[in-house]
């Protein structure tokens, strides 16, 4: 990275959404994130044509347009701009990667996987679980453009071609190989106050910021460094190395993908552009976390119980994010996080390196741009036009303001002179150098919202708040925040997040799933909500002998539930994200064909009564604390669990070895009941 930042442009002053999906909409489209439907991330739909958690036809992306003279495209990596209740293995695929102009995909559609047991499609169909101990997920996406690049050199070297390389790095699961992450060994001890503090010396050095530029106070809720306990510094300056070590070794891959295109004479010609989707996230928490599912589900976190495995973060058995501190350090200068219109949610690092086009490389270029402009930028550079109709579908106009004359003007007048934000009901405009941002309480009435006004051209970190000396001014930006809300289709406002998570989905119109041994590859979203609520599963298998063991359904990874067999005992394990709540079965599991099944009886928020079952009866109960919703999960399988094991008590994908006819699932209607509200009798005695 540093490579191509010397031999390219820096752009200081970039900006993009406060979230992944919203980002990458706009990064693909030239749109307005509202306006192309992703208002939020492509896990939730609201209903609202700004937020379906899909493109809309009416917005073609950059390959779909390339595609239409001449092009080649490919992506690699991270989609997760189409909607998850459809990332199943009977789709629809319309806006899968294929569907939306590219012509070979490999990756994964969700917000994150695992690094070292993703889960892989390639193209239209899902990959099995790799098998090789030196596996890391970077090194995997790498591999796989340098074969694309191959083939299309080897196949027409004269064809021009997209790339679209979106690693998993460095959002969490922060994973990396050991020697990785060793190699910041003790380079945190200090603590982020004193990182935080180094990093702006440098950004000032290097000329990313200007020379007054203020340290934004603490954000609240993160704790000063030197408060902290003994046990907190050390797991807290790992969980940063890991973090580093993450970053360390995608930067290596992506090396290797620059070397390629050095070695084939290609990279003097080739437009490279490298940036982030959002700022810093706090999803860790406080404490950060040991297994980031724990965050999303409101399990707390163990000091003591995560520093007791410290050498094994950021490996195969973990799933970690570090504390909001280091989230605040990786946004220095700034001010709060992902999610926020502030300016730690939405500014970010961009490089551009182009050889053969470039005369100043290393220079910094501080006009203010966001990521809806990169899609002219490109266009223009090319010299293509965006169509205006698409497969018969008239297409919204680019809203974006092309970049390229920055590339030869170094100080140049910006020419984009406006630019709302609006992230769960966060807001912020920019305009010509001045902002005015709020931060939004969700729930609360809009129009209480407290709007703040800076200078960024004289106040890079959002530190003097000029609302009170200059309210003519910051009242004209707010009604222009309400012009442009109208133009984009920003409204209606929607401030909810966890109750879209919690939201009961489509799935939830079927009560009953009959799944067939196999199937596999079936999303959360797509997939039975057994969370907090009662359920019961089934199957009817047949044991030729004993020894006949394997998974017969199961959900998740690194947080879910297992039903399988083991040691001849019918065994579910509830993982609660790193807590494994076991129960095994008081007899043996019959040989021969025979029913089995858990009945899991809510009784109270967030809490149930489990109950094995073999052939009519109870085998066993106890009692389990649930997940709140199935946010994180991984996918349902039945007969087997792939790429992570839910269960400590066996290895993925430990597949059943007898013979599944059918596995039976069925919810109860006790989703938003409270407890002894009926509604599950029925399912209990049907079984």
């Amino acid at each position: 990275m540093d490579r191509l930042a010397a031999g390219g442009l820096r752009y200081s002053n970039f900006h993009v959404t406060a979230l992944c999906s919203p980002t990458r909409a706009s990064l693909l489209t030239g749109r307005n994130h509202h306006s192309v439907g992703m208002n939020c991330l492509a896990n939730f739909d609201n209903g609202y044509p700004n937020g379906r958690g899909e493109i809309a036809p009416r917005a073609a992306t950059i390959a779909e347009m390339l595609s239409l003279h001449g092009y080649s495209t490919y992506c690699v990596g991270k989609w997760h701009v189409a909607p998850t209740l459809d990332l199943s293995a009977v789709g629809p695929y319309d806006q899968w990667p294929l569907g939306r102009g590219f012509d070979r995909f490999y990756g994964f559609l969700n917000a994150e996987t695992d690094q070292w047991a993703p889960e892989l499609w390639y193209d239209n169909h899902r990959l099995e679980a790799r098998q090789n101990p030196n596996y890391h997920l970077s090194a995997d996406l790498i591999d796989r453009s340098l074969d694309f690049l191959t083939d299309h050199l080897s196949a027409d070297p004269g064809k021009r071609f997209l790339l679209y390389l979106a690693f998993g790095a460095c959002h969490a699961p922060h994973q990396a190989p050991r020697d990785a992450i060793d190699h910041y060994g003790g380079r945190f001890d200090e603590g982020w106050d004193a990182i935080r503090e180094e990093v702006l010396r440098n950004q000032v050095r290097m000329g990313l910021v200007p020379p007054n530029t203020q340290l934004a106070p603490r954000n609240p809720g993160v704790r000063a460094w030197i408060d902290l306990s003994a046990s907190e510094r050390q797991l807290f300056a790992r969980m940063q190395e890991v973090f580093a070590g993450f970053l360390h070794f995608t930067d290596l891959q992506l090396g290797r993908l620059i070397t390629f295109l050095e070695t084939h004479e290609r990279l003097d010609n080739t437009l490279i552009l490298l940036l982030s989707d959002n700022g810093a996230s706090a999803e860790g928490g406080a404490s950060g976390s040991l297994n980031e599912y724990r965050s999303f589900g409101g399990i707390p976190e163990n000091i003591e119980d995560n520093l007791a495995v410290i050498d094994a973060l950021g490996g195969p058995s973990t799933h970690p994010h570090y504390p909001t501190g280091w989230a605040q350090a990786g946004n220095t200068p700034l001010k709060y996080y992902k999610k926020h219109t502030f300016g730690g949610g939405i500014r970010a690092p961009l490089v551009f390196h182009w050889p053969a086009e470039i005369r100043d490389a290393g220079s910094i270029r501080g006009q203010f741009h966001f990521v809806a402009d990169i899609v002219p930028t490109l266009l223009e550079v090319v010299g293509v036009d965006a169509p205006t109709i698409y497969r018969g579908v008239p297409q919204l106009p680019i809203h974006g303001t092309s970049m390229a004359y920055s590339i030869s003007q170094t100080d140049s007048i910006g020419r984009k002179h406006i630019q709302y934000f609006e992230m769960l009901g966060n807001r912020g405009l920019w305009e010509d150098g001045w902002k005015a941002v709020t931060n939004h309480i969700p729930g609360s009435d809009f129009d209480s919202d407290v709007w703040e006004l800076y200078h960024l051209d004289a106040d890079f970190s959002e530190c003097v708040n000029r609302a009170g000396e200059n309210p003519e001014r910051l009242r004209r930006l707010v009604e222009l925040w309400w012009a442009e809300a109208g133009r984009y289709e920003v409204l209606p406002l929607d401030d909810r997040f966890q109750a879209r998570v919690d939201a009961r989905p489509l799935t939830d119109e079927r009560r009953r799933f009959v799944l067939l041994p196999g199937a596999w590859a079936l999303s959360a979203e797509a997939s039975p909500d057994i969370y907090n609520r009662s359920f019961s599963i089934f199957a009817t298998v047949d044991r030729p002998s004993e020894e006949t063991e394997g998974v017969l359904l199961a959900q998740g990874g690194r947080s879910g539930i297992a039903l399988f067999v083991k040691s001849n005992r019918l065994v579910v394990d509830y993982n609660l994200a790193g807590n494994h709540q076991v129960l095994t079965s008081s007899c043996a599991v019959p040989t021969g064909v025979c029913r089995l099944g858990l009945v899991m009886r809510k009784t109270g928020e967030r809490r149930a009564l489990g109950i094995l079952m073999i052939d009519g009866s109870s085998a066993g109960e106890g009692e389990f604390e649930t997940l709140a919703n199935r946010f994180g999960t991984n996918t349902l399988q039945c007969g087997l669990n792939s790429p992570i094991a839910v269960s400590d008590a066996y290895s993925a994908p430990f597949p059943f070895t007898g013979f599944i006819e059918k596995v039976e699932v069925e919810l109860g209607d006790d989703k938003d009941a409270g407890p002894g509200d009926g509604g599950f009798a029925a399912a209990l005695t049907l079984q």
